[in-house]
């Protein structure tokens, strides 16, 4: 994706206006779907990231969610390692230590660590198989199971709004995604003090290398986005919303009427930071190419096609310094 970067480590505080909170109620009852389709299609045109409402998952979910993915982290290193992502092979499933993934390898060492699953699957490719399960604490397989179905189901409904805003069937998607990748992750931030370098910070400056990222954010902010004008904006936590944004796969299918945004973590909060991120792909031959209603007349598209699998694994191979090390 060819997206300038803004570097610098200065950011500002949004006003809602920018990163602005989209009830989707209407879309989840069918009400009004249309309706908040061109929302979301005008937040991606113009801003690439956006707070849902109204999104139907329990508080109760995810407050155990944050619960067990504290206990988890808090686990001796040696536990935690059991479970280290190289053991997994092409399923590319488990714990990643602080500083073996770096999303900006070229400037920064991300200061976090780790823990990535999706739906379990007996037959192992790339992406797709078995997963790395702690054994305590206890309950963590079964709640984040029923989590990453949560997700799932939402991440379809979102999906579905975006090609209604494309002008297209709302299902227009679904033949590409009938075994999608999906990464469900915990993320642990330890608090940075003093004067933060651009050599590392909580996650580096990147671009989410899928379709859509469903982002649950704890109390400690951290979170920042460069908007348009390469601005570095603050996207804080608010009560009772996730946080949307798309990816590289979006903005290919759109032919950059939709962009792909950059963002970044820097964890000053003087505690301990957790979110839990939900990543939705295609399948990965799932061929990635300009939609018809992004097509310019008599113009060259500006992306070759691509399958989806392939683009993933090349951004995981720039990040992941065991794969590198193969």
């Amino acid at each position: 994706m060819n997206i300038a970067i803004n570097r610098s480590l200065e950011s500002k505080t949004t006003s809602f206006n920018e990163i602005p909170i989209v009830d989707i109620g209407p879309l989840l009852d069918n009400s009004e779907p249309i309706k908040v389709a061109d929302k979301i299609g005008y937040v991606c045109e113009n801003i690439g990231f956006l707070y849902i409402k109204n999104h139907g998952i329990s508080k109760e979910l995810i407050n155990e969610a944050y619960t067990l993915a504290e206990a988890f982290f808090s686990l001796p290193v040696e536990e935690k390692n059991k479970l280290d992502i190289k053991l997994s092979g092409p399923t590319l499933r488990g714990y990643i230590p602080m500083y073996r993934e770096n999303v900006d390898p070229g400037f920064t060492r991300d200061f976090k660590e780790c823990f990535d699953f999706g739906l379990h699957q007996d037959e192992v490719s790339p992406f797709h198989g078995p997963n790395l399960m702690p054994e305590t604490p206890l309950r963590f397989k079964e709640v984040f199971e029923q989590y990453h179905a949560a997700m799932l189901n939402l991440s379809r409904k979102l999906i579905g709004a975006i090609a209604l805003s494309l002008d297209l069937p709302q299902d227009y998607f679904e033949d590409l995604q009938k075994n999608p990748i999906t990464i469900q992750r915990l993320l642990h931030y330890p608090p940075q003090e003093g004067e933060i370098a651009l050599d590392e910070m909580g996650i580096g400056a990147h671009t989410d290398y899928g379709f859509l990222t469903i982002l649950s954010q704890d109390s400690s902010g951290g979170l920042q986005v460069q908007n348009r004008q390469g601005d570095w904006i603050e996207a804080p936590p608010v009560e009772d919303t996730f946080i949307v944004n798309i990816g590289d796969l979006v903005q290919t299918f759109t032919n950059d009427r939709y962009i792909s945004t950059v963002h970044r973590v820097i964890n000053k909060s003087g505690r301990e930071r957790y979110s839990i991120p939900f990543f939705i792909d295609l399948d990965y031959e799932a061929v990635v190419q300009v939609v018809p209603t992004c097509s310019r007349a008599g113009a060259a598209e500006k992306y070759a096609p691509y399958t989806s699998g392939e683009h993933k694994y090349k951004r995981f191979v720039d990040s992941y310094i065991h794969l590198q090390n193969q």
